[in-house]
């Protein structure tokens, strides 16, 4: 399947052919969500912690002795019902969110994700990312140009890892190395920009699905 390929003066240079192994894959979205939602369980961090009965502040020693003194029997300050006492089954950090997916249904996964970006003209291909001048302006510039309206992703090759620079302080943009594309990073951007050069590394790590 052939794709127009862009410069970043927003004019159409030449056409390329992409892996259809890739690129052109049949519509899953129930892989899609099950991809998703384990990538983004396993980005979740655990904040929320609240102190048990053994990490409260306070004496061991018994408040009162057992019997005899007419009120109800207690053996630690830090119990549960007392003020300042610990917290009885409160969220702690010790509870994991991660999920597994095998690597095969990743890879999976991703290929759907980047044909349906396709299908839908959401992929713009431009011939290389590198820029003369390492600018936030010029990168803005060029998505102007280009026509791009929204959240975008920009995947960068290995040779292209120092304009990352240029597009971080970009409203509504972000960047990745084309190599460590996935599928919750695409699905969470209307567009996705990636140069003839890390098409190729997309296409050298997923082509033998």
């Amino acid at each position: 399947m052939k794709v127009a390929v862009y410069n970043l003066e927003g004019k159409k240079i030449k056409d390329i052919d992409l892996a259809g192994s890739v690129f052109s894959v049949p519509k899953n979205d129930a892989l899609l969500h099950q991809v998703y939602v384990a990538q983004y369980a396993n980005r979740r961090q655990v904040l929320a912690h609240s102190k048990d009965r053994a990490e409260r502040a306070g004496s061991g020693k018994k408040p009162w002795r057992q019997k005899g003194t007419g009120r109800a029997r207690v053996g630690s300050v830090r119990s549960p019902i007392w003020r300042k006492g610990g917290v009885i089954f409160g969220p702690t950090k010790n509870r994991n969110f991660k999920k597994d997916i095998s690597k095969k249904m990743n890879q999976k996964a991703l290929a759907v994700a980047l044909s349906g970006k396709l299908a839908d003209k959401e992929i713009v291909i431009v011939d290389s990312l590198k820029t003369k001048e390492l600018k936030t302006k010029v990168m803005s510039k060029a998505l102007e140009v280009l026509k791009i309206k929204g959240s975008v992703l920009v995947g960068f090759s290995k040779d292209e890892k120092e304009m990352k620079r240029a597009s971080r302080n970009i409203p509504k943009a972000d960047n990745i190395d084309a190599e460590n594309l996935n599928v919750f990073d695409i699905l969470n951007h209307k567009y996705l920009i990636l140069s003839e050069e890390g098409i190729r590394a997309v296409e050298g790590k997923y082509k033998r699905l």
